[in-house]
């Protein structure tokens, strides 16, 4: 049984949401993106950002103490960026990709880093018309951050699972639970990351990049799970935008808990095994076709089983310090939502 006071106070969290932007009418994208961040600033202030394109607006929570904390700014910061847009005829839509749209059609965001990236990119860069979630949880030092992520890779997939929400692309049904996730893909340095065996090696790792001119700063690394280079916290980036906030607030409560109990067991000296990325790659490509209708594979056990059954595992491992951080009802959202996807 794990009891540890305080716990919620040391595993904080953060929120990152990308929105499309569209015509409160016919539901088409909207390029609206400088209006609203000149309109947004007195309220807002650097909490609405852009993006690559102008129909995406991101929105950034402060750092929150606790789940319920979370939910209630969350939802503040919601309503009024709704209110805000409404005012000029336009609505956020919660997804990861856009039924109907061509990236083609797209404009960019006027701001230099942007051309930047798209000198660089090219097309690979005006194509990522996506849009999705991360989750900041805060740990307690950089070696812990490198340890955690190493281990927090095997559940990736399911997290993908749970999220995903992007079936459309350029007007088509693709048959991908998550597309998003494959237009992500295209990018270097993404994906599910290798493991490192110290912050010591992941520091060289980003120095090496930073020295040979491939990167200006460790931000350019865009795995689906990093050890935040400025923030001390681990950051999961594998989302698709979930549709609902309440989707939102439990894979947050997930990846609390699951941060907070690996913490827990490593300070007691119990091993998580660790399983390699090209073993894992296996899962996610299941994940992202099949969504929680998957099979995955246990690889520490030698079994496969339906990825419902192993989120269901995963919410019994980490049922024990979901009490001290407060996200018992959350996480029981997320039971309800495996065996019941809508």
């Amino acid at each position: 049984m794990v009891k540890e006071s305080g716990m919620s106070e040391r595993y904080t969290i953060g929120i990152e949401e990308e929105f499309q932007i569209v015509d409160r009418n016919t539901g088409q994208l909207s390029p609206q993106i400088m209006p609203l961040l000149q309109k947004g600033a007195p309220f807002f202030g650097d909490q609405i950002k852009p993006e690559m394109l102008q129909p995406t607006v991101e929105l950034i929570s402060k750092v929150y103490p606790n789940i319920i904390v979370a939910r209630s700014e969350t939802q503040r910061l919601r309503a009024r960026l709704a209110s805000m847009l409404a005012e000029d005829g336009l609505a956020l839509i919660s997804a990861g990709t856009n039924p109907g749209a061509h990236w083609t059609d797209q404009l960019v965001t006027p701001n230099p880093r942007y051309h930047e990236l798209l000198e660089e990119f090219q097309d690979v860069g005006r194509s990522i018309l996506i849009f999705g979630l991360h989750i900041h949880i805060a740990v307690e030092n950089n070696e812990i951050a490198v340890i955690l992520m190493n281990q927090l890779r095997t559940w990736l997939p399911h997290l993908l699972a749970l999220s995903s929400n992007s079936p459309f692309w350029s007007g088509r049904l693709t048959g991908l639970k998550s597309y998003r996730t494959v237009v992500w893909k295209r990018l270097p340095r993404s994906g599910l990351p290798d493991t490192f065996q110290s912050w010591n090696e992941f520091n060289h790792y980003v120095h090496t990049l930073i020295e040979t001119g491939c990167i200006d700063n460790g931000k350019k690394i865009w795995w689906d799970i990093r050890p935040h280079p400025f923030f001390g916290t681990v950051e999961f980036r594998i989302f698709d935008m979930p549709s609902t906030l309440d989707d939102v607030i439990g894979i947050a409560a997930l990846c609390q808990s699951l941060v907070a109990k690996l913490s827990w067991l490593h300070k007691h000296g119990i091993e998580v095994p660790v399983v390699p990325r090209n073993l894992l790659e296996e899962n996610k490509w299941r994940a992202m076709r099949y969504g929680l209708d998957a099979c995955v594979v246990d690889f520490g056990q030698g079994r496969s089983l339906s990825i419902r059954d192993s989120i269901h595992e995963l919410l019994d491992m980490v049922d024990d310090v979901a009490g001290d951080l407060g996200t018992r009802s959350d996480l029981a959202y997320m039971r309800n939502l495996v065996d019941d996807p809508r």
